[in-house]
């Protein structure tokens, strides 16, 4: 078992995880930390645990989206190509969530006024 030490928030974390999977552990981390720190510069210092709980639920909501959406078109009862249009618009859907998510994340906070 492989370990790794990743940062959320500024404060390092050592994981185990599966031998080869230790840039996906981090990867992963990474995107996690961009969400507390996204979160941060919105609700400023609301506590660790607080903004931690917020960014899990960010996640498990688009997780869930994306659940929904790939349920439906598994369910769906259209033809291939139909389906393979639906496919296609889902995925153009969620690229444009994800981007704009990212653009979200990526912005600088706002500076307050003094």
């Amino acid at each position: 078992m492989a370990q790794v030490t990743v940062n959320i928030d500024g404060k390092p974390y050592r994981m185990a995880c599966e031998e080869g999977q230790e840039d996906h552990l981090i990867d992963l981390a990474n995107q996690f930390d961009r969400y507390v720190g996204h979160l941060k510069s919105q609700f400023g210092e609301i506590g660790d645990l607080r903004v931690t709980v917020m960014a899990g639920i960010m996640v498990m909501d688009e997780l869930s989206d994306i659940k929904r959406r790939l349920s439906a078109f598994e369910n769906s009862s259209v033809g291939a190509n139909t389906r393979e249009e639906a496919l296609l618009k889902a995925i153009m859907e969620l690229t444009e969530q994800l981007n704009g998510v990212t653009r979200k994340l990526m912005a600088k906070p706002a500076t307050p006024a003094t």
